[in-house]
Parts: C-alpha cells; sequence; structure tokens
C-alpha cells in the first residue's frame, strides 16, 4: 500500500504473441482494477532474456505488448504503463532479495523444472533466479494483489516467504501480497491437446488462438479443435475438449456451463466449435484493431514508455531506499 491507497501489480513478457488464454485469465481482467487500485502493469523484458530472444523481435515485441495492454482497455492516465528494464531498482532489488531467498525454495519451482527441460542447453542462471526477480517486480510497488494465472501462484507464494523473511529481520519493510487468480478462464487448454495449458510458445500453431489471429484464423482453429466421439454439449470429467470450449464460450459469454449445455441441447460439435469461434473472434476484432492503431504511432508508445518509467521509478526508489537504508548500505 502506498498513500493509503491498495496496489495491484502485473507483469507480461513480450517473449511472443500472447494467447486467448493470457487474455482471458488475466489481461481482460486488468482494466476493473484501476477502479479499486494503484495498478502497475509491466512489460517484464528482463524475465524475457532467460530463454535466448532475436534483439530485433524482443524490441518489436515490448513495443507489440505495451500497445496490447493499451487496446485491451488500459487507460494510460488510471494506470502505470512501464517497461521492467527502464527501472533500474527491479534488478537491484533482485539482488537484494537474491541473498535472502534459499537454494531449496527455487530448486523446487516447477517453471524452472519445465523451461530446463525445454532449453536444456541453456540452463542459465537467470532461468533460476527468475522468481526472486519476479518477488523483487511485486515488492518493489508494496503491492496488496497480484493478478496472476494457476501456474504462477507457486512463484506469487515464494515472493510471500521472501517477504516474511525479510521482513522478520527487518521489520515492516514489505507489505506481504495476496495472490488474485480468475475464476474464469484461469486455464485455457491447447485446442490440439486439451490436457495441456495454452501456451503461446507451442509449435502446432493449431493448438493456439492468438489475441491478434483475424477471424477467418480464430474461426478455422476452433473448428479442427480436438474434442471426442460423443455428440453432446456437456461438462464431464473425461471431456476434455468440450470443458475447455465451454470454458471460452463462458468466458467470452458469461453464460454458465447449466445455460451453454441448454443453449446446444441437440447441436452437435460443429456448431457448437463455430459458436465458440464466432464469440471469440467477434471479442478480439476491436482489440486487434485498436492495437494496429497504436502500433502505427511510435512516438505515442514510446511517451508511454517514459512516463510509465518516471511514474514506476518515483514509487521503486522509495522502497529500494527503504530495504537500503535498514541492511546498512552507505548512503553518500
Amino acid at each position: 500500500m502506498f498513500n493509503n491507497q491498495l496496489v495491484s501489480y502485473s507483469g507480461v513478457q513480450p517473449s511472443g504473441n500472447l494467447t486467448i488464454g493470457n487474455y482471458l485469465g488475466a489481461i481482460k481482467n486488468f482494466s476493473i482494477y484501476s477502479e479499486k487500485y494503484k495498478c502497475f502493469y509491466c512489460v517484464v523484458d528482463e524475465h524475457a532474456i532467460t530463454v535466448r530472444q532475436v534483439p530485433a523481435d524482443l524490441r518489436r515485441r515490448t513495443y507489440e505488448t505495451l500497445a496490447l495492454y493499451v487496446a485491451c482497455g488500459l487507460d494510460p492516465d488510471k494506470n502505470t504503463l512501464y517497461v521492467q528494464s527502464h527501472v533500474h531498482e527491479h534488478a537491484e532489488l533482485a539482488w537484494i532479495l537474491n541473498c535472502y531467498t534459499m537454494f531449496g525454495e527455487l530448486s523446487r519451482m516447477t517453471q524452472f523444472k519445465d523451461k530446463s527441460s525445454k532449453h536444456s542447453d541453456n540452463i542459465n542462471a537467470g532461468l533460476f533466479t527468475y522468481p526472486t526477480l519476479m518477488a523483487a517486480d511485486i515488492l518493489l510497488y508494496q503491492t496488496d494483489v497480484v493478478p496472476v494465472g494457476v501456474d504462477q501462484k507457486q512463484h506469487v507464494e515464494l515472493c510471500r516467504d521472501i517477504a516474511e523473511r525479510f521482513n522478520q529481520l527487518y521489520p515492516d519493510t514489505f507489505t506481504i501480497p495476496e495472490p488474485i487468480i480468475s475464476k474464469s478462464g484461469m486455464k485455457i487448454m491447447s485446442l490440439a491437446d486439451p490436457t495441456k495449458k495454452m501456451s503461446k510458445s507451442d509449435e502446432n500453431v493449431n493448438a493456439v488462438v492468438y489475441i491478434l489471429d483475424d477471424k477467418d484464423t480464430v474461426i478455422r482453429k476452433f473448428k479442427r479443435a480436438v474434442t471426442d466421439s460423443d455428440t453432446v454439449v456437456r461438462f464431464a470429467e473425461d471431456k476434455h475438449g468440450i470443458n475447455n470450449l465451454m470454458t471460452i464460450y463462458s468466458c467470452f459469454t458469461g453464460k454458465t456451463f447449466d445455460e451453454i449445455e441448454k443453449e446446444f441441447d441437440g447441436k452437435g460439435y460443429g456448431e457448437f466449435k463455430l459458436a465458440v469461434g464466432e464469440v471469440c473472434a467477434d471479442a478480439l476484432a476491436p482489440v486487434r484493431q485498436r492495437h494496429a492503431e497504436l502500433l502505427a504511432d511510435k512516438a505515442y508508445l514510446e511517451s508511454l514508455m517514459k512516463k510509465g518509467a518516471e511514474e514506476a521509478s518515483y514509487y521503486a526508489r522509495r522502497t529500494l531506499g527503504k530495504v537500503q537504508k535498514k541492511l546498512g548500505f552507505v548512503k553518500i
């Protein structure tokens, strides 16, 4: 909390095209938080380099991700939108927190295990200490709540452990953050293998619907979605494909599973897939249009980056200065 105002913090990597899983599980809900919280939305480019990046692609995607924040409804006048590498306090606090994070804690992080298996030729120290940088991101702003997907909950729990450990040694330093997980759309699954989470790095393009896909592409991908040999649209434990499609349809329409089952009673999978594709494409169309308009104005995006970095730095300096003083660092 800063100045008696609750704080919300979120970050998105500029490491690839964002999916409807990113949209429904997080970004779609971001704008509602600005009514209640002081919100910081960061393009976490420092996190992205734990995996090798093509510099030109990383630069381009940084602009694209910032534009996507705005296109999805985040008002730059109500929210602090910025790029992580523009605020040096993130990296400085991360090093300090590394010294208060246990090796065993980091070794238990499931995402480290997953990414290590996928990038076995580049298991670097940054990949291992990624959660500590994430903790620094959050704690710098005395964050009260962190909207995250299910896969990031473990990182927020580690952040809480680090903050509590530091506070025991140096009382009243950090606010202990709480994770917020959206009840709907908290885990959107692959269209090709509905037992796995939809991933922007999936090599199968038909498995993933990207936020910026055009309408024909969105509908085509949903028509090809894997289901089962049944024909009844209903939720059941063994119907992973249909469950996933019902979740997506529910997120875009606000309808309950019971309402969806009644709507498609007596109708086949083909009609249901088409309906899911259409509501998804229609919802994303204005986002895609606004995103294109923003990318055409690079100077405006850079002005947002500068404004956001100045705002974020103001708060980050206050926390880092407090931490450095408690540790006994000499200020000159």
